[in-house]
């Protein structure tokens, strides 16, 4: 849970609400419901927890900690797919440790986002018996905490990254051979987010390739691949994902998480067309129900 600071062709927002536990929550919660643990400082707006709890969120996992809450800074130029960070202020996320109450330790579906992943070991250490477990990583760790990332994925089922982090995880240059690489270490799913491309989604019985969603303008791109996930998973709780699914039915299994990058996909594509959460505070069921049924009318074949 973050403010963000972001220069883009588009425009410029100052210290707006940012962060993966917001964007991943909101966007989770068209599907399911979502309980979150993250830290804030004494200044992040009460009015924005209160908004969240006003959904299918539950924050009571929210740390309220003296001092400011975390703080990034970025940009982008004309290539919207990568963005330029200026600075990161890791204020109160600094000490973050993060500690589940008995009701969290009982979650069936874990999604580890964006963090050290000694953390996130130390959160799945905390969860009983998770039916399914997903997990985010970034160069930033994949480079700096190695040997701890990779002991997390052996505990992962679907690994959430972009192209230059599976290139820097596996260590190939090839994709292919780099998702085979990255299923040794753990995940058997494989989900590859490529910006305006869309998604590419590995399983050990296939490869299933989802566009984005085509809008007339991409206002801050910040944000949009954890809105993805967030309705990626949230559309496998949904709809009763679990480990035993995939084993036991992996036909089902496939066409479950393909209609899941495909909800993803469309999610992604309202978060972009506004600063921070601000089209996706708009977005109601309807809409996201209609754009959705047009993204697979768009890569159906008929």
């Amino acid at each position: 849970m973050a403010f963000d600071s972001i220069q883009t062709p588009a425009g410029k927002a100052d210290k707006v609400l940012g962060g993966s536990v917001n964007y991943f929550s909101v966007a989770a919660s068209f599907y399911a419901p979502v309980q979150v643990l993250g830290v804030v400082g004494n200044d992040f707006p009460q009015a924005h927890i209160d908004w969240l709890s006003q959904r299918k969120i539950d924050t009571t996992g929210v740390q309220i900690v003296s001092g400011e809450t975390f703080h990034w800074v970025g940009s982008y130029d004309t290539n919207l797919n990568e963005a330029k960070t200026l600075s990161t202020a890791l204020n109160v996320f600094e000490h973050f440790d993060p500690r589940l109450s008995e009701k969290h330790r009982d979650a069936e579906i874990v999604f580890l986002a964006n963090i050290d992943p000694v953390l996130q070991t130390s959160v799945l250490n905390q969860v009983k018996s998770p039916q399914l477990v997903a997990a985010d990583s970034m160069n930033f760790w994949i480079m700096g905490k190695p040997d701890a990332l990779k002991e997390t994925l052996k505990r992962v089922d679907i690994l959430s990254i972009n192209e230059t982090e599976a290139f820097l995880l596996s260590g190939e240059k090839n994709l292919h051979k780099a998702i085979v690489a990255i299923r040794k270490m753990g995940p058997s799913v494989v989900v590859v987010k490529r910006g305006e491309y869309g998604a590419m989604l590995f399983t050990p019985e296939s490869i299933f390739i989802a566009p984005a969603f085509p809008v007339d303008q991409v206002i801050d791109p910040t944000g949009a691949g954890d809105s993805f996930a967030g309705a990626f998973i949230g559309y496998l709780a949904e709809n009763g994902a679990s480990r035993d699914m995939a084993k036991k039915d992996p036909a089902a299994w496939n066409k479950l998480l393909r209609r899941a990058v495909v909800a993803g996909c469309t999610m992604a594509s309202f978060t972009v067309q506004d600063f921070s959460l601000h089209r996706l505070m708009r977005l109601e069921a309807p809409e996201l129900a209609k754009r959705q049924a047009e993204l697979l009318e768009m890569i159906s074949i008929g």
